[in-house]
């Protein structure tokens, strides 16, 4: 087994490898001299419905030209970094558009909007779209880190509508958000991220068992060493800035939290077996030769039940889990 120092020194030298390679609540003067220490809504509901609004514009826009500055003031954090990189792929393998894009239509939608002092501000819109299954939900984070910015989405999450949780509001509809260093929660918000990234090198109890946890653990195992090709992962928290971890409190006082992880998985060829390399987003993405060696890159997006005190079960649960590739890295 790695230790925690024998990670980090690998770490350094594949991301360095790798790197080569989805507020004012009004729009009153006392919100913007006041809003960093009053306790406010985030938006108002008129103010989300717009913000979603010209997301989807501009990411329709986006997705049919496959070009990625068409909303790249309309996303942020891990979603942008996915999004972009598929968008970036996108561009190179079909650079007049894509043809056949269906444009994203999101309806009946449920705008639940934290109520907090200072910023970033934000929220969360929940919606029935017309792609996928007719009995899922598309979650999308919605944040702004000054009343001088525009929303932008940062965490998309795609969810089975039983799965959503029930928010605690207040008696005029506001939600309540978890703070980062919660602790009444099993994992403070603020240490999912390394918690996860540790649990994928070195196991633990902190997450229920399942197919982003003990699954995908199981399967990296098998893959590790096969005749002719050596796999080696490495697992990163994103903690900061537009990746921060947001989460809203639950009814049961439990917390629906939303963070993000990087992952590098680098591939090593025995000398005279070639690599293989067929994917064509990969290709797209791809800097350098893949004659030994290819370090893919990618970055997920996880939404998670963190347990309260009263939960029988204090192991997080994972909901959903989006990962797209972001990078390669031929040697």
């Amino acid at each position: 087994m790695k230790t925690p120092q024998t990670l980090r020194r690998w770490g350094r030298l594949s991301t360095s490898a790798a790197a080569v390679t989805v507020l004012s609540v009004t729009a009153s003067g006392c919100m913007v001299v006041h809003g960093e220490r009053e306790i406010l809504p985030g938006a108002t509901k008129t103010e989300a419905a717009r913000a979603l609004k010209d997301f989807t514009a501009a990411y329709n826009e986006a997705n049919a030209a496959n070009d990625q500055a068409l909303d790249a003031d309309r996303v942020t954090g891990p979603l942008a970094d996915i999004d972009g990189a598929k968008l970036k792929a996108g561009a190179k393998n079909q650079p007049g558009g894509n043809p056949d894009y269906a444009p994203l239509k999101l309806t009946d939608t449920e705008f639940t909007i934290p109520k907090k002092a200072g910023w970033p501000r934000w929220f969360v819109a929940d919606s029935q779209a017309n792609k996928g299954s007719d009995n899922t939900r598309w979650l999308l984070v919605f944040t702004r880190g000054g009343a001088d910015e525009v929303w932008e989405v940062s965490y998309l999450t795609i969810l089975a509508a039983d799965d959503v949780p029930e928010f605690k509001k207040d008696k005029d509809g506001w939600a309540e958000p978890v703070t980062a260093n919660a602790g009444d929660l099993a994992v403070p918000p603020q240490d999912l991220a390394e918690t996860y990234a540790t649990y994928l090198q070195e196991g633990g109890d902190a997450f229920a068992p399942g197919t982003h946890t003990s699954a995908w653990r199981d399967a990296r195992q098998k893959n590790a060493e096969k005749p002719g090709l050596v796999r080696q992962y490495l697992d990163e928290p994103l903690t900061s800035g537009d990746y921060a971890p947001l989460g809203l409190r639950t009814t049961d006082g439990s917390a629906l939290v939303f963070f993000t992880t990087r992952h590098y998985e680098k591939q090593t060829a025995a000398q005279g077996v070639p690599l293989n390399v067929s994917d064509a987003n990969v290709k797209a993405l791809m800097t350098g030769e893949a004659k030994q060696s290819i370090t893919l890159e990618s970055v997920s997006n996880q939404a998670v039940l963190d347990p309260g005190p009263g939960a029988a079960d204090q192991n997080v649960e994972f909901l959903a889990r989006i990962q797209g590739l972001t990078g390669a890295k031929g040697e």
